[in-house]
């Protein structure tokens, strides 16, 4: 940025000022033309100026520095509505054919009637102001309308870089100031035209007290655009400008009524009004032309939106991109008159307001917070950002009010995070399937294990410790199928699975899907509050994470559930699809960097197990679709602290986060919306928020199935069923173990040809290809069916009929045995058979 021209520290005394200005006035009377030197040693040959003086107006700058002017930053939603504005000074820069005629005339009227004459300088004004300036007999302007454009540079110049000395020299009241703006004033008139001079005051002058330019006055005061502007309400912003605070209209409406009817008679005296216009306009009293509508500026005015617009601002305030330092970010942002287009979805944004406040109003008498983000797959876009309390600082009427974001990570202006309890068994479950084993694998679910320091696979021994799970969401029931472990959600298992593996294999892969504890960006280094590292790691990388120990953003979690849900693509969480400068300029925007984090096979797995868990009878039964397959899964951290759902479509992930915001505390037996809850899991509370919300935002939209997943993520290295028909049930399940599948004795049926005790068949039959570990039950023979007493003869005939059957070479009989061997007919009930029947036992 140019530097801000400043006056001079050469000392001149009030002789040389008044030579300076006589030359001013030579020269503005050839025509304000500059010339080498100003023309001063022409006129210093007359005797009109000393050498001292000669040399300070040499001195003088002629360029003008930075005429970028502050403006308001305007946030826009997906859809183009306007989320918020952000400002320091409340100005909308307009062109001058979009403000109407008679403001400009108004403005020409009031601040300098020969504006379109001079040469940038008045001379009678400026030796009438010199004159009376130096006898003392009051401090006189003089100022052309070009002069005090130059002087509201220079502040505004001031004012953008924070510079208190470059303010004063341009607010200073010495005829040094004076001498500078003029020669400034020359300068840009040999650059501008009037026009352009005309458009840069109306956009830069101060129109009321917090109003900047005439447009945004034109709306405060109004309600409409300068272009709209009247005869009546041009004079009364003209006429503020002198005095922003005395002639304010809404603060002092009659010193505004007398300074307003003040301008109307220069306009009319310099006929720019007709004498009808002027009558008019004087005889409308002040308040019927107000229409006061106040500028709300900051995140507070985005409403249900409040928190995702200042995670959007603290995006900006963080990034490079768009400043070296943060104080060049903080300028841009409140002056630099951005345009923000966000990737929000109103619709969404106003369906998870809802949705939250009808599960815990936010007065609730628990205290109890809840949270929700959801994000684009595949594109990282938030579409939603919404919790149950108010953004702002608290008060007596609304105690939980805030301005901590609780979906983002403390860099986005939000909290350190929650601890997501069972959420994170889906990336334990992730690596299992990673590392070769399937969803059919059986692993130990029973109550407790216990697992040593030693026993854990880890970069990090030194975080290694013992570790004893117990049961929270899950009933464990011993050896179980990882798929019902998962949908069961049984903490024992996952530790168990998860000892079965490197715990920094794990660390990378969920990493690499953007999990990150919430105190650090990602890729950072994770230190806890005593000093603890863990290596390069962005967590904690500890046994008891399996269970979800870290403390993380609900944002950053929908962020990893959807690299699920995209096929295993990950991208980083955007809020902004464009930033447009005041000058239409577009700067660089944070990129998602979607990339892939998990091989599609991995993915598709994941959907599926996932999926089950979303099933009635699982602990996610409570968030099922009526229209559409959905994924995800529950979470309830130790103590009921916390109660999360996670979970997807493939067109959206949600994460669901319910617990307390100021302290981490126990949410069992507390009432929440005037029902009581002895235990708070995240399939009870979160999970039906999720639902409710995911229920509305999917209504209308298209329906789309996960991809199928591969038999070997599922089932595994599938083995043959050995055949052990004919074997005795003790030898058979010997068997079936010894070839690592789980013996199971079912039903027993009667067999002529296998023997009491001996197996029949099994389900899965022999020969079928199952996952080690798989169940195969045996069906046991209980020998040959016995004979009954009461039968009667089979009786003795070729071609007879049986009873409900039909004899060829010898008759059914009736529920008789036929004992021999021939061609039997068709029957029921009966046996078929050629021969002698039995003989009926009459006693």
């Amino acid at each position: 940025m140019p530097p801000t021209s400043r006056s001079t520290s050469r000392t001149v005394n009030s002789a040389q000022l008044v030579s300076m200005f006589l030359a001013f006035l030579m020269v503005a009377g050839v025509g304000g033309v500059l010339s080498a030197g100003f023309m001063m040693p022409a006129v210093a040959t007359l005797g009109a100026a000393t050498d001292a003086g000669d040399r300070l107006f040499e001195e003088l700058p002629t360029e003008l520095g930075s005429e970028e002017m502050s403006q308001q930053t305007v946030m826009y939603a997906a859809d183009g509505s306007v989320l918020a504005r952000l400002w320091d000074w409340n100005r909308i820069s307009v062109e001058l054919d979009q403000v109407a005629e008679p403001m400009r005339d108004a403005v020409v009227a009031t601040e300098d009637r020969r504006f379109y004459e001079h040469g940038g300088v008045d001379p009678e004004g400026i030796m009438r102001a010199a004159v009376q300036n130096l006898l003392g007999t009051s401090t006189q302007g003089g100022s052309t309308l070009t002069q005090q454009y130059v002087k509201n540079v220079l502040i505004e110049a001031g004012r953008r870089t924070e510079d208190a000395e470059a303010i004063e020299a341009a607010t200073e009241t010495s005829m040094g100031r004076k001498l500078r703006e003029a020669k400034l004033a020359i300068a840009l008139e040999q650059q501008r035209s009037k026009d352009e001079i005309l458009q840069g005051y109306l956009n830069i002058a101060q129109f009321g007290p917090s109003q900047y330019g005439v447009e945004a006055a034109s709306r405060y005061y109004f309600s409409h655009r300068a272009a709209n502007l009247t005869v009546a309400e041009s004079a009364l912003l003209a006429g503020i400008t002198q005095s922003p605070g005395k002639w304010d209209p809404v603060r002092n409406p009659e010193n505004a009524e007398r300074r307003r009817n003040t301008v109307l008679g220069l306009m009319l005296g310099q006929e720019m009004i007709t004498e009808e216009q002027y009558n008019e306009a004087i005889e409308i009293p002040i308040d019927d032309m107000l229409e006061v509508n106040p500028t709300p500026r900051g995140c507070d005015t985005a409403g249900s939106a409040a928190y995702f617009c200042d995670y959007v601002r603290a995006e900006i305030l963080s990034d490079p991109a768009f400043g070296e330092t943060r104080a060049e970010r903080v300028q841009l942002l409140q002056t630099g008159g951005l345009q923000i287009q966000t990737t929000i979805n109103p619709e969404m944004q106003h369906e998870a307001w809802d949705s939250l406040r009808d599960a815990i109003p936010v007065d609730d008498e628990s205290g109890i917070s809840n949270a929700m983000s959801t994000v684009e797959p595949g594109t990282g876009r938030i579409l939603a950002m919404a919790q149950n309390t108010h953004y702002g600082s608290p008060t007596d009427d609304d105690p939980r009010a805030t301005q901590v974001n609780y979906n983002g990570d403390q860099a986005h202006g939000g909290s350190r995070g929650f601890q997501t309890g069972s959420t994170f068994k889906a990336f334990i479950l992730t690596q299992w399937l990673i590392d070769g084993h399937s969803l059919q694998d059986m692993v130990d679910g029973s109550q407790g294990q216990h697992f040593s320091r030693s026993s854990w696979d880890t970069c990090l021994p030194e975080h290694a410790d013992d570790y004893d799970p117990k049961n929270l969401e899950g009933i464990g029931t011993g050896p179980m199928r990882v798929l019902a472990a998962t949908e069961e959600s049984v903490n024992t298992a996952f530790v168990n699975m998860s000892n079965q593996m490197n715990q920094c294999d794990i660390a990378d892969t969920v990493q690499s899907m953007g999990y990150h504890h919430a105190t650090v960006n990602p890729g950072e280094q994770y230190v806890t509050s005593s000093g603890a590292t863990y290596g390069d790691y962005s967590m904690a990388v500890i046994p008891s994470m399996a269970l979800g120990a870290n403390e993380v953003a609900p944002l950053t979690m929908a962020e990893a559930f959807a690299t699920y849900a995209s096929g295993g693509i990950h991208c980083r969480p955007i809020a902004i699809d464009s930033v447009t400068t005041a000058d239409g300029e577009d700067l660089e925007v944070p990129e998602a960097g979607c990339e892939r984090a998990l091989d599609q096979s991995i993915a598709n797995a994941m959907n599926y197990a996932l999926n089950h868990v979303v099933s009635d009878g699982a602990t996610g039964e409570n968030a099922v679709l009526d229209d559409r397959p959905a994924a995800g899964k529950t979470g309830t951290a130790n103590d009921d602290s916390a109660a999360w759902f996670v979970g997807y479509v493939p067109q959206m992930a949600t994460a669901v986060w319910v617990g307390y915001s100021e302290a981490t505390g126990s949410m069992m037996d507390t009432t929440i919306d005037g029902t009581f809850y002895n235990l708070v899991y995240g399939g009870r509370i979160a999970a039906p928020i999720w639902q409710d919300y995911m229920s509305e935002v999917t209504d209308g939209m298209e329906v789309q199935e996960f991809e199928d997943p591969n038999d070997d993520e599922v089932y595994g290295d599938r083995e043959p069923v050995p055949s052990v028909a004919g074997m005795s049930s003790d030898d058979a399940a010997d068997r079936l173990s010894g070839a690592g599948f789980n013996p199971q004795e079912g039903d027993s049926e009667h067999s002529d040809d296998v023997s009491e005790g001996s197996v029949i068949s099994t389900s899965p039959s022999s020969g079928s290809r199952v996952s080690p570990g798989s169940t195969v039950t045996m069906t046991i023979s209980s020998g040959p069916e016995p004979d009954d007493d009461d039968d009667d003869d089979g009786g003795n005939g070729n071609g007879g009929n049986g009873n409900n059957g039909n004899g060829n070479n010898g008759g059914n009989g009736n529920n008789g045995n036929g004992n021999g061997n021939g061609n039997g007919g068709n029957g029921n009930n009966g046996n078929n058979g050629n021969g002698n029947g039995g003989n009926r036992d009459d006693d």
